[in-house]
C-alpha cells in the first residue's frame, strides 16, 4: 500500500471504535454492556445520561484508565485492550483531555501550565513558545500568560485547561464535564470554543449533563442508560429513544 493510500485509509477509519465492549467491576457493577459504537475523525459528539449510566466508564476506557472485560476498543489507531502498560503515556499524548475541575498547577503561571504539557513530550523551547502562544491566543488568554491560576475566574481557568489540551495538536479532545464548574454564560463560551476547534478538524467527545447546551449546539448525541447505548442521534435530539 502506498503512503497516500495508507494516509487515506487512516483518515477513513473511525477515530474511536467499540465492538462488543462490556465492563464489570470487581464490586459486581455492570458499568457497560455490549457497547458498539463508531466515532469518525472530525466529529463532535456529546455523551449524555443519568448518573450511573456508564459515562465515566466509557471515558475511562477511551483514555485507557480501565480495560474492558470483553470486546475490542480502537482509539487513534491503538488497540487498547492489547496495549502494554509502558505504551499508555505515549498513547495519551495523542489526545487532549479537559477536566471538570481544571487541574491546573497552582504555583505555575498560565503560560507554564500550558507549556508543561509540551515539556513532558520533550519539545524544544522554541516550539513550546510558538505553540503555547498560539493555544492561548485561540482561547482568548494571551494577555493572561503571566497570571497565576488563583488570579483567574473559573471560566478563565477552564480555558487554560482547554489551551493545555490543544497545545500538542491532538486529533482527539476528550472533555469530561468541562462546563460543570462554570456559569451558564461561560458554559456556552466553552462549547463554542470546542465547536470552533472541531471545525478546524479536531474530533471532540464531550460528556455533559447540560441538555440545553446539547440542544443549542446540535451535534451528534450518544445517550447511555444502565450501561447501554439507548440513543445515537444527530442534531441535538436527546429524548427520542427514552
Amino acid at each position: 500500500m502506498t503512503e497516500e493510500k495508507q494516509t487515506a485509509a487512516k483518515k477513513e477509519a473511525p477515530i474511536i471504535e467499540f465492538k462488543g465492549v462490556s465492563k464489570v467491576y470487581t464490586s459486581g457493577t455492570h458499568a457497560l454492556n455490549d457497547v458498539n459504537i463508531k466515532i469518525n475523525d472530525g466529529e463532535f459528539v456529546f455523551v449524555v445520561g443519568a448518573s450511573g449510566a456508564g459515562k465515566s466508564t466509557f471515558m475511562k476506557l477511551i483514555m485507557r484508565e480501565e480495560k474492558p472485560n470483553t470486546g475490542s476498543i480502537i482509539v487513534n489507531g491503538f488497540n487498547l485492550p492489547k496495549m502494554k502498560h509502558k505504551q499508555v503515556p505515549f498513547f495519551r499524548r495523542t489526545m487532549g483531555i479537559v477536566f471538570q475541575d481544571f487541574r491546573l498547577i497552582p504555583n505555575m503561571t498560565v503560560y507554564e501550565n500550558v507549556a508543561f504539557a509540551m515539556h513532558v513530550t520533550g519539545a524544544d523551547d522554541k516550539q513550546i513558545r510558538i505553540q503555547v502562544t498560539k493555544a492561548l491566543s485561540l482561547v482568548g488568554l494571551h494577555e493572561k500568560a503571566r497570571s497565576m491560576p488563583n488570579q483567574l475566574s473559573g471560566g478563565e481557568q477552564q480555558r487554560v485547561g482547554l489551551a493545555r489540551a490543544l497545545v500538542n495538536n491532538p486529533r482527539l479532545i476528550i472533555a469530561d464535564e468541562p462546563t460543570g464548574n462554570v456559569d451558564p454564560t461561560m458554559s456556552y463560551e466553552i462549547v463554542s470554543l470546542l465547536t470552533e476547534i472541531n471545525k478546524r478538524g479536531t474530533t471532540v467527545l464531550m460528556v455533559t449533563h447540560d441538555h440545553d447546551l446539547v440542544r443549542d449546539f446540535g451535534h451528534r448525541v450518544i445517550m447511555l442508560e444502565k450501561g447501554r447505548i439507548v440513543a445515537d442521534n444527530a442534531g441535538g435530539k436527546i429524548h427520542e429513544n427514552q
